[in-house]
């Protein structure tokens, strides 16, 4: 990548609170040693049984971290926003993916290789200690996310989707408006639902005057309702 391009982001350094617990020397060696790799929209970032051979943190852009299922439905189990990190649990297990990764839409990620997260880990427990803080608070999501898809009705899917993806990414300026614009099939895939279950039950929503639509873009009109049936399931 050429200077100027480089330039435009932001140091490895100044990405996360993260690397502020490394020594200037461990910090030295981990610039010495990412790459910066670009993603066009749609575009696979990693496949389910690759070997993985980086940590990535994801600089600029959304990813979508899914599991192919039955008849090859992509079931969407997180969504990563700037300045998180992804494919670490499969380096630490010693095991290939068994998710997949994609660009939801153009995206930077810095690339630190296995090898350089082992030497810092192995000389620095702060950083091993938030690794282990990482990955336990992804189990617990996990865990949580997975007893909703399967017990709660179609509706509570929705509602505890769009409300994720609030928390997720935030809104736009007029505090009401989702702050990423996913298809129908990405919203279904995301709510372990069918796209038609997924359409027929957003138009309830826009009906019940909870939500309101412009193409992909969906506008938050009633929050508290929306938490009440997440709850209800």
């Amino acid at each position: 990548m050429a200077k100027k391009q480089e330039n435009e982001l932001k140091s490895i350094e100044d990405i996360s609170d993260l690397w502020k617990i490394l020594t200037p020397e461990q910090m030295d060696y981990l610039k010495s040693n990412y790459e910066i790799q670009k993603y066009k929209k749609n575009q696979i970032v990693y496949c389910e049984g690759d070997t993985p051979t980086h940590v990535l943190c994801l600089v600029k852009g959304k990813v979508k971290i899914f599991k192919s299922g039955v008849g090859g439905r992509a079931q969407i189990v997180r969504m990563v926003k700037p300045y998180e990190m992804l494919a670490y649990r499969a380096m630490f297990a010693e095991e290939n993916f068994v998710t997949g990764a994609s660009a939801f839409e153009p995206a930077v990620i810095y690339a630190i290789p296995k090898e350089v997260i082992r030497n810092l880990i192995s000389q620095n427990g702060q950083l091993a200690w938030y690794f282990i803080h990482a990955l336990s608070v992804d189990l617990g999501i996990a865990d949580s996310r997975a007893v909703s898809l399967t017990q709660k009705h179609i509706r509570g899917r929705l509602a505890e989707s769009l409300l994720f993806l609030k928390e997720s990414y935030g809104m736009e300026e007029d505090g009401a408006t989702l702050s990423i614009y996913l298809s129908r099939e990405d919203l279904a895939n995301l709510s372990n639902m069918t796209t038609s279950n997924a359409i027929r039950t957003l138009s309830n929503f826009v009906s019940e005057r909870i939500i309101t639509m412009d193409g992909r873009k969906i506008k938050l009109i009633d929050e508290e309702q929306l938490k009440k049936i997440s709850k209800i399931g």
